[in-house]
């Protein structure tokens, strides 16, 4: 579905992406890691057509658009004070079929309604985003995305500042939409690689990407895993080959 090609992206002459090459199939759950500043959000920026590449390109499957891709942002800058409720925070997803001085159709409301149904907050429809659990919210801007209709929907630290139990549910969630849409998530969270994603890419300026299915198969659930172990895999080992896609 989508197809990074020799990719390279720089800030101010400074390379934050080199030689980026990456496939993305129809219903992968991909998740990407990496450290802080290692450029995860730029490329997923880069996907979604907001930046630009230095050099390369990136190809969106034949008949696939920009509007077919749906985008939760980090939830970073948002104001809990402002007065407005779950329903019409996912009626911004409409933003593009909202008509001058006549608000939102019935349509888009019940897409709203829907969408907010899909994630399992439709009885949160009419209560102030600000009075929501950050789990609530982040299920909220989910269905902002899903409002788009979207065939691939892409997350950038979905789980950030919510505690482990809302943090499950949000994944138990992607898991659910990965059943018809393809995921492509920027996590920290290890237990991502275990428990739901297929594939991972590691992220420091480079890419080195890995399947899951041989591992998660050989995982022994009763078993103890070590996570500083499994970093030392998914990306920091020196004998994984760059962009092994």
């Amino acid at each position: 579905m989508i197809q990074v090609k020799n990719v390279f992206f720089s800030y101010d002459k400074i390379n934050v992406l080199e030689n980026i090459n990456l496939t993305v199939e129809e219903k992968d759950f991909l998740a990407i890691i990496g450290p802080n500043g290692g450029g995860k959000s730029t490329l997923l920026k880069l996907i979604l057509n907001l930046l630009t590449p230095k050099s390369g390109e990136i190809i969106l499957e034949k008949g696939l658009k920009i509007s077919d891709l749906g985008y939760v942002p980090q939830n970073t800058n948002l104001n809990t004070n402002f007065p407005i409720t779950a329903l019409e925070v996912v009626l911004m997803g409409h933003f593009e079929e909202k008509r001058p001085l006549f608000g939102y159709g019935k349509s888009e409301i019940s897409c709203a309604l829907n969408s907010l149904d899909q994630v399992e907050m439709k009885e949160f429809a009419n209560t102030k985003i600000g009075n929501l659990s950050g789990g609530q919210r982040q299920r909220v801007f989910i269905a902002r995305a899903l409002c788009a209709k979207p065939k691939i929907l892409l997350l950038d630290e979905p789980t950030a500042s919510i505690d482990i139990k809302g943090q499950r549910e949000i994944y138990d969630l992607l898991k659910q939409l990965n059943k018809f849409m393809t995921i492509i998530v920027i996590s920290h969270d290890i237990s991502v690689l275990l428990n739901y994603a297929q594939k991972v890419a590691h992220i420091n300026k480079k890419l080195v990407f890995h399947s899951l299915d041989n591992i998660q198969k050989n995982i022994n659930k009763n078993e103890h895993i070590c996570e500083v172990e499994l970093l030392h895999n998914f990306g920091l080992n020196n004998s994984c080959s760059e962009n092994d896609v």
